[in-house]
């Protein structure tokens, strides 16, 4: 059972009783048993760390979403793989559905998020490589998509073409260089130097929708918001850069702004943000 300091004595006996079921009824073995018990025992004692004290059985049927993509960050956070993590919550989805099934409350936020699906590394790394090229070197998705494989490779810049069909040179961070190395050491398909750079399942150009579902599987097991999309880290290195000192007209180059004036947005964010601190801070504010 799970430790008894932060497991109420409501959703003890209901442990019991599932474990119970499951082995008598669904002939699960002893193996199964005992790590279908660790799976809700860790997600039990998170809720009792998460929310000051050990829930009731009320009190579980009441927990959000949110509450459940905190308890996969902490996991995340432990070095538990994809896999792991979407074995533990089958068995506390399983749980769930023996307590519902019995009269004893649902626990909706268990099925409203979705478990994280188990990926190939390869997969992984291009993500990870796409997603870092936005935030490293402020491209659009699009921009970063059209790359070819010949466009990248020891340089600490690369030679995009964005909106207008008007080319500009992007820095590339050494961090960012390995995590494209490390894709394409990992890619099973062939990458010539005249095809795409990032590649999908089949080995044909990858879609934008592919990086925005990532980014949506990356929110909910981090516990973000909806605002934490891909076009968000192109926004984030701007402002970075703004805050850091950046010239302004710099990084309307960077970005590849037709107009000093749409870079201009991020001298309002940056400002907003100075007068919060400064109202945070400030004795006389």
């Amino acid at each position: 059972m799970p430790n008894q300091t932060t497991i109420s004595p409501d959703i003890a006996a209901e442990v019991a009783g599932w474990l119970r079921h499951l082995g008598a009824e669904k002939r699960m073995s002893a193996k199964t048993l005992e790590a279908y018990r660790r799976d809700v025992g860790q997600f039990l004692n998170f809720l009792a760390r998460h929310l000051g004290g050990a829930p009731s059985l009320k009190r579980l049927g009441k927990i959000s979403p949110a509450d459940v993509r905190a308890f996969m960050a902490a996991r995340r956070s432990d070095g538990v793989s994809s896999r792991s993590l979407m074995r533990g919550l089958a068995g506390t989805r399983s749980f769930a559905r023996f307590l519902e099934r019995n009269g004893k409350g649902k626990v909706g936020a268990l099925a409203a998020v979705r478990a994280p699906k188990h990926s190939e590394p390869w997969i992984l790394a291009r993500d990870a490589a796409v997603l870092a090229l936005l935030y490293g070197s402020g491209l659009r998705i699009s921009e970063a998509l059209s790359l070819k494989r010949g466009d990248v490779g020891a340089s600490d810049a690369v030679a995009v073409t964005g909106k207008g069909n008007k080319t500009r040179v992007a820095p590339v961070l050494p961090q960012v260089t390995k995590l494209i190395a490390d894709y394409v050491a990992l890619c099973p398909h062939q990458l010539p130097d005249g095809g795409p750079l990032f590649v999908g399942a089949r080995g044909a150009g990858l879609s934008p929708r592919v990086i925005q579902l990532a980014m949506a599987r990356l929110r909910g097991a981090l516990g973000l918001p909806d605002s934490a999309t891909p076009h968000a880290l192109r926004h984030s290195f701007a402002t970075h850069l703004l805050a850091r000192g950046g010239d302004l007209r710099a990084i309307q180059e960077l970005l590849g702004h037709a107009s000093l004036s749409t870079t201009q947005i991020y001298t309002a964010v940056d400002s907003e943000r100075l007068l919060q601190v400064y109202a945070g801070a400030h004795p006389r504010a």
